[in-house]
């Protein structure tokens, strides 16, 4: 394997020019979560989890979404090596009308039915109608991060990360401030506490989308994509789309569901546990954001590389990633254990929940190195060399079959520690780290689309 590993400085420079923004993007979108919990965590552990149990039905919304447009990207990165921009610009029109059909479905679903989301995730009468607020009030914004997502998506596809990022710092102070003002009713405004937190999101939204649609329409030259373009018929891409872009979107779709039934088992293990978990993941997400801009990076060289310069390059490629997201790994847990100590004292908590958040805070560092790799390789170099049936089946597998059974076991029956619990949940990660690894060695990974 050694011999595959890219040797070229100048490669590592433009990962780095990449994978940066896409990294501080990710932070920003990550503090903001964090600043909404500690700002919620004032108000006790009820609206904490009422939060984050709403957000696990939009986190379904947001992980379809980057299915879509993760999808339209295995076609785009390589499509962009080749400079074929005619089929670029199909492969968007596809994208923003499956784009659109979801943004209606979900909306209609939390308009109608609030309150019947949140009993799937816990029984707290409570936590309930807190999360039945915040889902109402959220709902104007579902267009808006839908369609912020896919463009997002697609000009990463293309190596093109600094608008998306200027976006997210603008949003980032907006979001920061209307959620000071709302949630605590400052400058005159009302205090509406957890449905302030989903106001405040909603206008983050709005900037967002306004920043980035007006370069992508407008600005945008390398493929000058206008919304006339999104009206032309798709041709063979659509069958191009359905071949490599679907599995994208069901093996993202099958693993956000299971999340939110690790939610739902969460949820029924109780409230403690919840808000523990409210503690963890923005941090954990925080740690994982150097993974998060190599799996991005790690999706588009080796898109573009195949469509550039073919398949024994973009082998070269993968492996390489494959150790680099390793290393981000192990980086990342180190950070995590660090922090920890100073992270759980924030809140508001009981020491109960303060000790669950200590322990699902191990179980994270533990398993990150295992989440970097199988990461960048089932969400980055596996699906950019058109294996999207093989990521398909082994998220399906890893997750449904083992992971989810074996948590609900220890969690609701077996009575075992948070620390145990958590790595049950997340066995997962080393099934799909095993397996992708396996997979890229053999070399059966990688092919031309088109």
């Amino acid at each position: 394997m050694k011999d595959l590993i890219v040797k070229d400085r100048g490669f590592y420079k433009s990962v780095l020019v990449m994978a940066l923004p896409i990294v501080l993007q990710s932070m920003i979108t990550i503090g903001v979560n964090i600043m909404d919990t500690v700002m919620l965590g004032s108000f006790g552990e009820t609206q904490i989890s009422a939060s984050s149990l709403a957000n696990s039905y939009i986190d379904i919304f947001h992980i379809l979404h980057m299915g879509i447009g993760g999808g339209a990207g295995v076609l785009i990165g390589q499509y962009w090596g080749m400079r074929d921009k005619a089929r670029i610009k199909r492969v968007v029109s596809i994208m923003f009308r499956i784009c659109l059909a979801a943004v209606v479905l979900f909306t209609v679903l939390a308009a109608m039915a609030p309150a019947g989301i949140m009993r799937f995730y816990t029984k707290d009468p409570e936590v309930i109608a807190k999360g039945r607020t915040y889902l109402l009030w959220s709902l104007s914004g579902f267009f808006l991060h839908g369609v912020t997502l896919v463009m997002t998506l697609s000009l990463r596809s293309m190596k093109d990360v600094r608008v998306p990022f200027i976006a997210s710092c603008v949003s980032f102070f907006v979001n920061i401030f209307f959620n000071w003002v709302f949630i605590f009713g400052k400058l005159g405004a009302p205090r509406m506490e957890i449905a302030g937190a989903a106001l405040g999101t909603v206008l983050a939204r709005v900037t967002e989308a306004a920043i980035i649609g007006f370069y992508y329409f407008r600005r945008e030259q390398r493929i000058a994509i206008r919304l006339r373009d999104l009206l032309e018929p798709p041709g063979e891409e659509w069958g191009r789309f359905m071949r490599f872009g679907t599995a994208v979107v069901f093996s993202d779709l099958a693993l956000v569901v299971g999340q939110n039934v690790l939610a739902m088992i969460m949820g029924h293990i109780g409230t403690p546990f919840v808000a523990a978990n409210s503690i963890v993941s923005p941090v954990m997400r925080l740690c994982n954001v150097f993974a998060m801009g190599l799996t991005n990076a790690s999706a588009a060289f080796t898109g573009n590389t195949i469509g550039e310069k073919g398949i024994e390059e973009g082998k070269k490629v993968g492996t390489t990633f494959a150790f680099l997201s390793v290393g981000a790994g192990v980086l990342a847990g180190v950070l995590l254990l660090l922090i920890c100590p100073a992270v759980t004292g924030l809140y508001n908590v009981t020491e109960e929940t303060q000790g669950i958040a200590r322990q699902l805070m191990y179980g994270v560092a533990l398993t990150m190195p295992l989440f970097t790799l199988q990461g960048s390789l089932t969400k980055g170099v596996l699906r950019a060399g058109g294996d999207t049936k093989f990521v398909l089946v082994v998220e399906i597998v890893t997750l449904w079959c083992c992971a989810l059974p074996l948590g609900a076991l220890c969690g609701l029956y077996w009575g075992l520690s948070p620390f145990l619990i958590y790595l049950a949940l997340r066995s997962d990660y080393l099934l799909k780290a095993l397996s992708c690894v396996f997979r890229l060695r053999s070399g059966k990974w990688i092919q031309r689309i088109g």
